[in-house]
């Protein structure tokens, strides 16, 4: 088995391992995209890339019913472990650890974060993940950032994750623009069309994708999923 990706609209994302699930940015119950409801879904651990309600709705419920581990920054770990006694691993910009499972390295990305009662949520980042071999840089919700550069520079990645909606996050021109910096072998559109506010044609960059840079790329509906084997 290689790493299975599952979308569920937004920026949710189910990452499978042989032994490991590992869930990203759930928002399910209020996700206009979702096929699934927030009980279908089960995970190890949960990766939260900043505070806003459309990345955090439903992390709680599904760690404490999963006892899945919260990664995250400090203080949305600390949010989480005060206001729901889940069990988290605290990162911070730039700082990654080895897990049984593999790596988690937080990365820089420009954004808000702020928790659902109000408090602050830290720095929003992104992740590169390292799973059975494989480099998946998900960028969380960003704006283009030279980084990007750094990172494709510094790393191999196998596949990048990156929004393109436009108005709260990179737009598709900015987001291709960040592809020829990352130079991932594969990328994957999202945080697009959940909303009318960031309606976009993600056929239509991704044709672009192959046109204009050295990467393939792929368009997931949601609910779907993807294998990538070697």
């Amino acid at each position: 088995m290689g790493v299975r990706l599952t979308w569920y609209g937004h920026a949710c994302w189910l990452i499978q391992g042989e032994k490991v699930r590992l869930l990203i940015d759930p928002f399910i119950t209020d996700n206009p995209q979702a096929k699934v409801s927030a009980d279908e879904l089960d995970a190890d651990y949960i990766l939260i890339s900043h505070g806003n309600f459309d990345h955090v709705a439903d992390a709680a419920a599904i760690a404490k019913r999963s006892n899945a581990t919260i990664i995250s920054n400090l203080e949305i770990v600390n949010w989480f472990k005060t206001n729901h006694e889940t069990e988290g691993h605290a990162l911070q910009m730039g700082g990654g650890f080895n897990f049984p499972f593999g790596r988690v390295q937080l990365t820089t990305a420009t954004h808000g974060s702020t928790m659902p009662d109000g408090s602050t949520g830290g720095n929003p980042a992104g992740f590169l993940i390292t799973l059975e071999g494989k480099l998946i840089y998900n960028s969380g919700d960003t704006g283009l950032t030279s980084d990007m550069k750094l990172i494709g520079e510094r790393h191999k990645v196998d596949l990048a994750i990156l929004p393109i909606g436009d108005n709260y996050t990179m737009g598709p021109e900015d987001a291709l623009y960040a592809v020829g910096l990352i130079k991932p072998k594969l990328v994957i559109p999202n945080h697009y069309s959940t909303w009318p506010l960031i309606d976009q044609d993600p056929q239509a960059w991704a044709e672009k994708v192959k046109a204009e840079t050295t990467s393939d790329c792929i368009v997931l509906m949601p609910g779907e999923d993807f294998e990538l084997a070697d």
